[in-house]
């Protein structure tokens, strides 16, 4: 016999989804060396810094679970929460467990498909503009980078010919260029590169970050929502102009 359940007795459902989410990528495991970092961090982004989500991830480190506990501590007292952790071993994924952390494994298998490059559209594509400072060995994009996904170019600018979706996140070691709608999340200058540029034909981003200074949609006057940007840093600060 089998039992049906009223659907409006239901407490839940469970949906598939992904969200937009920050990685913090650990290249030590040193607490102390973390605390003094994040602390520079928040002078320069204090909007960053509000209870933002993130995942820790320990792939560069050597028994990260030794110190997890106090990373998360160190993290959480700059306004920080852990949600999760991602690679290393078995005693990683307990040590998070016991946190109350989630576990994701190493990115190498996965990586090579959020990375996909979406094949050339039938017509052909519209030239691109240079602007100053873009970079060499950079990447081409066709088409619209869709929630959830997540598109790089690790040594030069990314041009995205197509829009960005909400939930989705563009990097660049250089500037990014996206001839359409920005409203995912846009990181150039992803090493530290000062003078990277983010450019856009329609802004509605929901976070923009220039060589790890960022800005919110919440931050980003109104007036500018909508419009033809460039965000570059000036005197460390995020600037936003129109190039309407």
């Amino acid at each position: 016999m089998s039992l049906k359940v009223d659907r409006a007795e239901m407490a839940f459902t469970f949906k598939g989804g992904m969200l937009p989410m920050t990685v913090m990528e650990l290249a030590s495991a040193d607490p102390e060396r973390i605390r003094e970092q994040l602390s520079g961090k928040l002078s320069q982004s204090p909007a960053f810094f509000q209870h933002t989500p993130v995942v820790l991830s320990v792939e560069k480190l050597d028994e990260p679970h030794l110190a997890l506990e106090r990373i998360c501590a160190v993290c959480r007292t700059h306004k920080l929460l852990p949600v999760a952790v991602r690679g290393g071993a078995d005693p990683v994924k307990q040590s998070a467990w016991a946190l109350g952390l989630g576990w994701f494994p190493p990115t190498d298998a996965t990586r090579a498909r959020t990375l996909e490059e979406v094949p050339p559209a039938d017509a052909p594509a519209p030239e691109v503009d240079k602007q100053p400072g873009v970079a060499s060995g950079g990447r081409i994009y066709r088409g619209t980078v869709r929630s959830g996904q997540q598109v790089s170019a690790p040594e030069g600018d990314l041009v995205v010919i197509g829009a960005v979706n909400a939930g989705a996140e563009v990097l660049a070691a250089g500037s990014i260029h996206v001839y359409g709608a920005l409203r995912g999340r846009a990181l150039a200058g992803i090493h530290g590169d000062t003078g990277a540029g983010i450019f856009c034909r329609e802004l509605r981003a929901e976070l923009l970050s220039v060589a790890g200074t960022y800005k919110r949609l919440e931050d980003i006057d109104p007036h500018l929502l909508g419009s033809s940007v460039q965000v570059v840093l000036r005197d460390a600060q995020l600037g936003i102009t129109s190039l309407d």
